[in-house]
């Protein structure tokens, strides 16, 4: 971790501004020089850190030296927020005095409580600076003796022209395999061998490209065995070879291991390349590459094109790799079999066939099973504790592993973690943060996407490069952990295919716990708490509290001065004590969701490092103290169903830094203070409310100042909201993702049709919903948005279906409650009327890429008219051409479908509750005659 957070802690240097500081203290100290020097010493200490943190896991004299390097490098990253935070509050007070000579003389001006509280004059601001510099200067010489003492463990400088840290040892692997010690992965086998001998070839060539991807120890080099060993496969191959390549990918290493017998003594290249060519000349020959972790494509295409030439139709490629980037780099992804874990029956018989090669497996078979829950479904955890329990021969010896943390066990650190060592090794530094910060999870969590990435970026873990913000940096991790197997089990969003949350393997968190033993520490009070942190003392900087009771937080025989993260999970906290927050001054992450706390302490205005609250399921919560409002550095706040809150702050517009404010299912919070107007850097809100007539309120209008992006739903309450004042929002200046308008069943028809019209989102909107909307047209913008994907249009509406057929991105399209609708015309479709199809120039294509199309409770419908006399094949027009799913869900009064609607590719139609269609479409009637005539992969589910 250190190497990240020097990676963190030199970006932050390189963008401090002196100017704000100089000034003040110049005369005493040079600030300015004092922290150049920092930034050059700590750049040379990086140069070492890579050849240290591997060292420090076998020599503890590193590891305290890394300790004490962590330790100056967070205070020097407190002390710049502290400056920063500075900059912030005389950018709010500069606002707050431009704000209030706008007031009229005769109102009164409003003063927030924290700038009375915390107002300071020139000298007291001087104060401030000099004890900046102070800390900067005594921080400077503590790393000048850290640096100083690197010398005596002769680091290797990871410099151009300097020798490399040694990299944990990877083991070399071969063919042979034993039979006896194998376990499951028949389906897998199978579905290999199936690949390996079939006809199929990749773009035409005769070579395939076939990788297995998973996590370290998952059993990806077994399964290549069992396959290169199979008979089938010997028989139908004239050529098989097994390359171990490891890292680095050395092309002329494996050209020459290819080419065995025929590799030149010579190193070129291009002779080494010819020879293997010649090897495999005209042969169908099966190459193995296990071990892969290089994902540069030049290296790669150096050794495939001779591949490809040389080798007969047929010739395989078996590559074996955590990375799915290698799999992407190969192109080959598409043929790509991923790894899953094994089944605990399958473990289990692995764990037995170690433990009990000589002895009855009966004495211990309850226990044998409970171990085994330790390994879910790693075969390598599996064969190294049945290993460790050979020679264990008491049930006290058994129940010491069994009650054991996995990592306290020294041979399951040496033989299931080292594969995960190289894995980890490989991640550049500031990825190894944020998967460490995964360490404050408890077991078995559900991490949502979007609110991890805010944590490391409440912890600056990730660092924006160029012009790309934080955000996209921290998908670009996510993303990274996902292709390297370190999280799993992931629920993907059905529009997008984007992963919305993830879980991490039970091992692989050991293993992170492991690396962060000594700063992250669950506490889990249902177990009766730990003395683990009084032995830690002030080294733990993340404490996770689990089962905490009802009644107030309690942690006071923590040390609690050094946290940057507090996190509770499935507890029943009522109050906080204003002491305990006075202890936090470092926090940065404050995650209290999910109790039944009632108010936050006033307090909690001191904790300026604050980048995350979390306060979200806090049904009791009534309001947020106003000196919440001074936490300038705050970027995200939480309050998911807190459905107890009235109103936020009236100076909430002073979170300068705030990005992100999540207020959806506070259901008494009828409206947001005027300030949100004022927070340029707000990406996020979720769910903007109109303030009707009062002028203290954040209007729709406002929505212009800030630039969101994302989803956004805007709530339109009551019949106050004119459509000069919507216009004001400028919707179609926002990069929004997705739209919800909900006229909240509160507006007159006329009001609700101009009100949209004005609402006008921009083109580039994927998705929209509208709700409630009583007009009798539809919105005139409609037409504009060519990249609209996905519709719905939910309850109210009293006008027919809008001509929605020629959106030509719309892929789903779903329309609830509209009880006008009676019947669906060829208007639907975007054709004038029935005889527009016959003189179309150019060919038209009505809903090009409409796959999923919901008709549901729509109780007037009773006819959908059909397009006269068109057929497939000789219209000018093509109808619904990639339409797979169509629902009719309690449409009672509906008699029949459309008959071009069983001339799409349509697999699957549900009619449920539509009593006239389930009739009408009975199987084995004549009208189930015809559409499975026309279509006989349809599928009719009437349930």
């Amino acid at each position: 971790m250190a190497a990240g957070l020097i990676s963190m802690l030199l970006d932050r240097l390189a963008s401090a501004t002196y100017e704000y500081i100089e000034g003040g203290v110049k005369q005493v100290l040079n600030v300015k020089e004092d922290v150049k020097k920092f930034t050059r010493t700590l750049r040379v200490i990086q140069a070492v850190l890579e050849d240290a943190e591997q060292r420090q896991v076998t020599d503890q004299a590193i590891k305290i030296w890394l300790d004490e390097l962590k330790d100056i490098s967070y205070q020097m990253v407190d002390v710049l927020d502290e400056w920063n935070y500075d900059i912030l509050k005389q950018q709010v007070e500069k606002q707050e005095r431009e704000q209030n000579a706008l007031v009229l003389p005769n109102k009164k001006v409003r003063f927030s409580y924290f700038s009375r509280f915390f107002s300071a004059g020139k000298n007291s601001r001087d104060i401030f600076h000099r004890d900046i510099a102070l800390k900067i200067k005594d921080l400077n010489d503590k790393l000048t003796e850290i640096y100083e003492e690197r010398k005596k463990y002769h680091f290797l400088r990871k410099e151009l022209g300097i020798q490399q840290p040694q990299q944990p040892q990877r083991p070399q692997t071969a063919s042979y395999v034993n039979m006896s010690e194998i376990f499951g992965r028949e389906k897998e086998q199978n579905i290999l061998i199936t690949k390996l001998l079939g006809d199929s070839s990749e773009a035409g060539k005769g070579l395939l490209i076939i990788p297995i991807v998973g996590m370290g120890g998952i059993g990806k080099t077994t399964l290549t065995q069992l396959a290169y060993n199979d008979d089938r496969v010997k028989s139908h191959f004239d050529m098989r070879k097994w390359v171990c390549v490891s890292d680095p990918f050395d092309e002329i290493k494996i050209a020459k291991a290819i080419s065995g017998g025929y590799a030149p003594s010579s190193n070129e290249l291009d002779e080494v390349l010819q020879c293997m060519s010649e090897s495999i000349q005209g042969k169908r020959f099966l190459l193995v590459l296990d071990d892969v972790w290089t994902d540069d494509p030049k290296k790669w295409e150096q050794l495939k094109v001779p591949l490809i030439q040389s080798g007969a139709k047929g010739s395989r490629i078996l590559v074996t790799t955590r990375k799915l980037e290698v799999a992407n780099m190969m192109r080959a992804t598409r043929n790509m079999i991923n790894l899953g874990e094994l089944s605990d029956e399958y473990c289990l018989s692995i764990f037995n066939h170690m433990a009990f090669s000589d002895r009855d497996v009966q004495e211990f078979g309850d226990i044998s099973k409970e171990i085994v829950k330790k390994c879910k479904g790693l075969p390598l955890a599996a064969k190294t504790l049945g290993s460790l329990m050979q020679n264990k021969r008491t049930m006290r010896e058994w129940k010491e592993v069994l009650n054991s943390k996995i990592w306290e066990l020294e041979k399951v650190e040496q033989e299931v973690f080292q594969p995960l060592f190289l894995s980890y090794n490989d991640l550049a530094p500031t990825i190894k943060c944020c998967l460490l910060y995964c360490a404050t999870f408890p077991k078995d969590y559900e991490f949502n996407r979007n609110n991890l990435i805010n944590l490391w970026m409440a912890q600056d873990y990730v660092i924006s490069k160029g012009n790309k913000n934080k955000g996209i940096m921290g998908d670009a991790v996510f993303d990274n952990l996902v292709a390297r197997s370190f999280i799993q089990d992931f629920d993907e969003d059905l529009d997008t295919g984007t992963i919305t949350s993830c879980k991490m393997h039970d091992i692989v968190h050991d293993f992170v716990q492991f690396l962060t033993k000594n700063e992250c520490l669950i506490i889990d009070h249902a177990e009766g708490g730990t003395s683990e942190s009084k032995v830690l003392g002030d080294k733990v900087r993340h404490l996770t509290l689990r089962y905490v009771p009802e009644g107030p937080l309690d942690i006071s025989s923590y040390n609690c001065k050094k946290l940057r993260t507090l996190a509770t999970f499935d507890s029943e906290i009522t109050t906080i004590d204003p002491n305990l927050i006075l202890q936090l001054k470092c926090l940065r992450t404050l995650n209290l969701s999910d109790n039944s706390i009632k108010e936050l302490p006033e307090e909690i205005g001191e904790l300026i490092h604050l980048r995350c609250i979390d306060l979200s399921n806090n049904g009791d919560l009534e309001k947020l103290p106003d000196t919440i409002c001074g936490l300038y550095n705050l970027s995200t706040l939480r309050l998911h169903f807190c459905y107890g809150i009235k109103k936020l702050p009236e100076n909430v517009g002073n979170l300068i830094n705030l990005k992100h404010l999540y207020v959806e299912h506070c259901w008494d919070l009828k409206s947001l203070p005027r300030g949100i107007g004022r927070l340029t850097s707000l990406q996020t809100l979720d769910v903007c409310r109109s303030g009707g007539d009062n002028d203290e309120a954040f209007q729709i209008g406002d929505l212009r100042k800030l630039n969101l992006e994302g989803s956004l739903r805007i709530e339109l309450v009551g019949d106050a909201i004119g459509k000069s004042g919507v216009e004001k929002a400028q919707l179609w200046d926002k990069k929004l993702f997705h739209l919800t308008v909900d006229f909240k069943r509160q507006t007159n028809s006329s009001s609700s049709v101009e009100i949209l019209n004005a609402l006008r989102p921009h083109p580039d909107l994927e998705s929209l919903q509208i709700w409630d909307h009583n007009g009798t047209t539809w919105p005139n913008w409609m037409q504009s948005l060519h990249n609209l994907r996905f519709l719905t249009v939910d309850n109210g509406t009293q006008c027919e279906l809008w001509p929605l057929g020629k959106l030509e991105c719309l892929e789903r399209l779903t329309i609830y409650r509209m009880n006008g609708v009676r019947k669906v015309g060829v208007e639907f479709l975007g054709l004038e009327d029935q005889t527009s199809f016959r003189i179309r120039s150019p060919p038209l294509i009505l809903f090009p890429k409409l796959k999923q199309l919901n008709f549901c409770e729509l109780s007037n419908w009773e006819e959908w008219e059909g397009v006269e006399e068109w057929t497939k094949e000789d219209s000018e027009i093509t109808i619904m051409p990639c339409l797979s799913e169509l629902t009719i869900y309690n449409c009672a009064l509906l008699k029949a479908l459309p008959d071009f609607v069983f001339k799409t590719p349509l697999q699957t139609l549900r009619i449920p509750g539509s009593e006239r269609l389930l009739e009408r479409y009975q199987e084995g009637n004549g009208e189930w005659a015809k559409i499975s005539a026309t279509n006989p992969n349809i599928r009719i589910d009437r349930r």
